[in-house]
């Protein structure tokens, strides 16, 4: 992985992945090295396989759904944020196959072949996640992200 810093209000990053790093590894290691507050990124680039995660409300859990074929990266888009002091990824992406069709979900695991390339902007608020009793999840709480701001 390598990042640079390419703008300062707001902080602007660019990262850039290569062959066989695993994206959120290193999307979260770039998160406790550089410290965004929180952050929303979008990317695009390729994977040579990948996870997709389907989120089942009545299990509580993520369905895992294997690709393990080279695909396209159409869209990666989510957001950084905190809970305590860990880093937290929510990054949803579209995949494309070599015959066209697409197929998306929450990115639990891609394995980057050629690149991928995600640019960061940090938000003006540092976002907390707090776990939510009835989804099981950490979910933002925006009256945890601002201390001492009470939120309507």
């Amino acid at each position: 992985m390598k990042a640079k810093q390419v703008h300062g209000d707001p902080k602007t990053f660019v990262v850039v992945l290569a062959t066989d790093e695993e994206a959120s590894e290193q999307l979260l290691a770039f998160a406790k090295q550089y410290r965004p507050g929180s952050a929303s990124f979008t990317g695009i680039g390729a994977f040579q396989k990948c996870v997709l995660g389907y989120f089942d409300w009545y299990e509580k859990r993520y369905l895992e759904n294997p690709i393990d074929d080279q695909v396209e990266v159409l869209s990666l888009v989510g957001n950084l944020s905190w809970v305590k002091d860990e880093p937290k990824l929510h990054a949803h992406v579209v995949v494309g196959r070599r015959d066209g069709t697409a197929h998306g979900g929450h990115l639990l695991k891609g394995w980057v072949r050629p690149t991928l390339e995600v640019v960061l902007v940090e938000s003006p608020a540092h976002l907390q996640r707090q776990l939510d009793p009835q989804s099981k999840i950490p979910l933002i709480r925006l009256d945890a992200s601002q201390p001492g701001k009470e939120q309507p």
